[in-house]
């Protein structure tokens, strides 16, 4: 590892939220990149389309020692970008998930990858709001109140103030399953606990300390059967690729409630609408497909027991700024010799 004069690389898209200007993330972009004394030159590549493919990163990347905001995935991390750009030894991607790629091959040629966990607060939260939105939907009680119930006034005096149009869960004592306990998995389950949830998990690796307190680690078999709520936060790995196909969800309690903030390929979709369907899981709340963008309606939407959003849970203006900060700080842990975050 050379000492200085690195030159870095960054692939930043438009920001894809309605309170943050791509001006304003370049900004914060040139302020974290100057602070690091190691870097000699850095470049900032504006994406204007949403996914780059090998061979737009690959035409710019140049000589770059470095290139942050890279998708990680097997179609780019691969021997053929390490034969054409030789200085490129640090990739990051700006966020938490990755796709499958060749870990050993990377190790091999000596490359560090590491992801971005800004958004585990961010994320957690948005699990937590998609699940509130089932076990309560605000907005069809907010309608009728602020509309449906003074038109039903006006012709029927008895009409009820109170009515309630979808049954209310309370979660107090209900048990959370968590798949996947990393940051966003944790933060997770510490929402649940703070509902009085009971929580258990499943990992690949068995997490240890004191932050794991009152989180019961099971196996995958318990989780499914054991779970009245299960909110899935693991990457897309060869393993974790249809998890929850129809064998996961015949294990399951009746009535069983899906939340999916990580990666839609992590369910098999035609597997959850028959089980929707049957009422072997009550609802899905899903900010997350197996092919983003659809090309069309896929029948999961066109479900009266789904909310699908966009993949948003990642984009407060807060967050997206911190995955500016924290790129470059784990960038400079790696110029330092103590790397933080690397997935390979």
């Amino acid at each position: 590892m050379k000492e200085e004069n690195y030159e870095v690389v960054v692939f930043q898209g438009d920001p894809g939220t309605i309170d943050l200007t791509y001006e304003e993330i370049e900004a914060e972009w040139n302020k974290m990149l100057q602070s690091v004394p190691q870097i000699g030159k850095f470049r900032i590549i504006h994406q204007e389309k949403k996914r780059y493919t090998f061979e737009d990163y690959s035409s710019q990347i140049g000589n770059a020692d470095a290139a942050l905001g890279i998708w990680v995935h097997k179609g780019v991390i691969n021997e053929k970008l390490f034969e054409a750009h030789p200085n490129l030894k640090y990739i990051a991607t700006l966020g938490h998930g990755f796709e499958d790629f060749d870990v050993e091959m990377t190790r091999r040629r000596g490359v560090t990858i590491t992801n971005t966990i800004y958004g585990d607060v961010t994320i957690a939260q948005y699990a937590m709001a998609l699940l509130m939105n089932i076990c309560h939907n605000v907005t069809v009680q907010s309608d009728y109140t602020k509309t449906g119930y003074w038109k039903e006034k006006e012709t029927n005096p008895q009409a009820s103030y109170n009515q309630l149009f979808v049954p209310q869960i309370e979660l107090y004592q209900k048990t959370m399953g968590i798949i996947g306990l990393g940051a966003i998995g944790l933060w997770t389950a510490r929402m649940a606990k703070g509902f009085g949830m009971k929580v258990i998990a499943n990992s690949r690796h068995k997490k240890t300390g004191p932050q794991y307190d009152g989180i019961e680690q099971v196996s995958m078999e318990e989780i499914f059967e054991r779970s009245d709520v299960i909110s899935i936060h693991c990457p897309h790995t060869k393993e974790t690729e249809n998890l929850l196909n129809r064998e996961a969800f015949a294990k399951m309690k009746d009535g069983v409630i899906i939340i999916n903030t990580a990666r839609g390929i992590i369910i098999d979709e035609e597997a959850l609408l028959e089980a929707l369907e049957s009422r072997k899981v009550y609802m899905a709340g899903l900010d997350v497909v197996a092919n983003e963008p659809p090309q069309y309606q896929i029948p999961l939407m066109q479900s009266p027991y789904t909310f699908i959003t966009s993949h948003i849970a990642w984009q407060p203006k807060a967050a997206r700024l911190r995955a500016v900060d924290l790129a470059v700080k784990n960038f400079r842990s790696y110029l330092e010799g103590m790397p933080t975050s690397v997935i390979n």
